[in-house]
């Protein structure tokens, strides 16, 4: 009976460590009230969000800009000084764009970080409605009542509640953010929204209408507090 007894635990050890290894547990006590989590700043790449990983599949294009290069951090004025960040200028970069569908009829432009403390992520930018004939916007497009935008585009809220560019602004000790500035084409020249529209109510408006999504991605942290 004993050694029956031995052979089960040892089985329910096993059987145990197993479960914990495919689920991802390492064993590490859960954090608890008043102490920061590390697990962010401790992601591999492959542990990292991808906010466009979950929806239909389509063809990329060009993407550049003069202001960001995609997988460097943000610069200092594209950060946010509405929120803080010293030095921040809350300054949308410049985006250009090229090689996309001939049937595209108008652009949607975001910046988007899905690693905020929210459990919604964070639209920091939003801009609706560029016609098919704008290939590019300039630095500060994103300004408050932006005379740099084309005739019929618009700025979204975003999750500051104004329409216009919020910068990055990583928390201390939340590890690094991706912040993903994407260009979508769309094969529709008007989403039918408005700046009032969430993001996420514009993402799931345009979800079935896009045909082709580029994007920079801009991992940023809050610096060497972390």
């Amino acid at each position: 009976m004993i050694r029956t007894r031995f052979k089960f635990a040892a089985t329910a050890t096993a059987l145990v460590a197993t479960v914990c290894a495919v689920a991802g547990f390492t064993g590490s006590q859960p954090v608890r009230n008043g102490e920061q989590s590390t697990v962010s700043a401790q992601r591999t790449d492959r542990d990292r969000p991808n906010p466009y990983a979950y929806l239909k599949k389509v063809p990329s294009f060009r993407l550049s800009s003069t202001t960001v290069r995609n997988r460097e951090p943000l610069p200092t004025p594209q950060l946010s000084g509405v929120f803080g960040v010293p030095g921040g200028k809350d300054i949308s970069p410049q985006l250009s764009w090229s090689g996309f569908p001939e049937r595209t009829q108008s652009f949607v432009v975001s910046m988007y970080d899905p690693e905020a403390p929210t459990s919604s992520g964070f639209w920091h930018w939003v801009v609706a409605d560029l016609p098919a004939t704008t290939h590019s916007l300039p630095e500060n497009a994103g300004a408050p009542d932006s005379t740099d935008l084309p005739a019929g585009a618009f700025q979204l809220n975003g999750d500051a509640g104004t329409p216009r560019y919020i910068g990055g602004a990583p928390p201390a000790h939340s590890g690094v953010h991706d912040y993903y500035l994407t260009v979508t084409a769309l094969d529709i020249p008007k989403t039918g929204l408005n700046s009032a529209t969430s993001g996420a109510l514009l993402g799931f408006t345009i979800n079935s209408h896009t045909i082709a999504r580029a994007t920079l991605v801009c991992p940023t942290s809050a610096g060497p507090e972390q």
